[in-house]
């Protein structure tokens, strides 16, 4: 799947979009079920990029591309759910 970084949204200086991309590629990532108050599908990814970083992310995809359009480093409660959801 293409990602679309045409015009992000947030900061790509914060997180690159090769550490963001990584955490959609972590095999142990979450992908939560979609946010549909905004009339589109929004849908949640929490994964850790190659350098080991929590990553969480909220994105939408068409099946062919996917647009990110929010990013930041996971919370502690974040870090948290996503380890125990692993540990299951």
């Amino acid at each position: 799947m293409e990602f679309d970084w045409l015009d992000a949204p947030f900061d790509l200086k914060v997180l690159t979009p090769r550490a963001i991309e990584e955490s959609f590629e972590d095999p142990f990532s979450l992908r939560l079920l979609p946010d549909f108050e905004h009339g589109e599908a929004r849908y949640f990814n929490l994964g850790r990029s190659a350098d080991g970083r929590g990553i969480f992310s909220v994105f939408w995809t068409d099946g062919k591309s996917l647009r990110v359009i929010a990013a930041r480093p996971m919370t502690k409660d974040e870090e948290n759910f996503f380890e125990r959801k692993n540990d299951e």
